[in-house]
């Protein structure tokens, strides 16, 4: 894969060179030409200096023929900015990060379905591991365009059974928690106000999906994956 990184700090870092020991070809694009220096040292991959927020400066990384962008900076506007900008210059995909929660709901509405909110994605793995669950299970079997995403369930939705739902398509709820105690769905399944409901859909789904039960910002407990 050739995979392109906007921003060059310590999570760039860390992950380009997981993927370029896996043999993929990385692009950091990174402003400051200090910290392209003391990377290139010891990162065995392209460099672009320049605003990867800049059309002309992610053209140079031919949008068209990358697999990924990821978009890192320490800023969320320009991470966002940047996302848009290379979806629009025909990126397959683009990963933005965020520390915002206020900003989940915009790049949802802008159609930046992909965004990593660190705090909230470290939080679930420090809790799942004082649980004694085991993160790493789930993204083992859970590959590809495939996503999870888990909902609480209002007043508007208490009472009706998973074949009122008229779900996006690809979409399907598989298990639900009520009570905190753990119950596979089957065709007689009503929903109760408070159940936390767990759907496994295709990505292209995932937007409809979340503006359906209006939970853009969804609590802690969505197992997004």
């Amino acid at each position: 894969m050739r995979i392109v990184f906007v921003g060059a700090g310590e999570l760039t870092a860390y992950t380009a060179n997981l993927l370029i020991k896996r043999g993929h070809e990385v692009i950091i694009i990174e402003a400051q030409k200090s910290k392209i220096e003391e990377l290139s040292e010891t990162l065995d991959c392209s460099f672009l200096h320049g605003d990867g927020s800049r059309p002309h400066i992610l053209e140079e990384a031919d949008p068209k023929h990358c697999d990924i962008l990821f978009c890192l900076t320490d800023n969320d506007q320009n991470n966002i900015i940047a996302g848009l900008v290379g979806r629009s210059l025909g990126f397959k995909r683009v990963v933005i990060n965020i520390h915002d929660h206020d900003f989940e709901s915009i790049c949802l509405e802008l159609g930046l379905e992909d965004t990593i909110i660190p705090s909230r994605t470290i939080g679930r793995f420090l809790a799942d591991m004082a649980s004694g669950v085991d993160p790493l299970e789930l993204s083992t079997v859970i590959e590809g365009e495939a996503r999870l995403y888990a909902v609480s369930i209002d007043e508007d939705y208490a009472g009706k059974a998973l074949d009122e739902l008229e779900l996006p398509k690809k979409t399907r709820a598989i298990f639900y928690y009520r009570d905190d105690k753990f119950h596979l769905t089957d065709k007689d399944s009503k929903l109760e106000q408070g159940d936390k409901l767990v759907f496994i859909c295709h990505m292209e789904s995932l937007k409809a999906l979340k503006k359906k039960f209006n939970q853009v910002a969804n609590d802690e407990k969505s197992p997004e994956a």
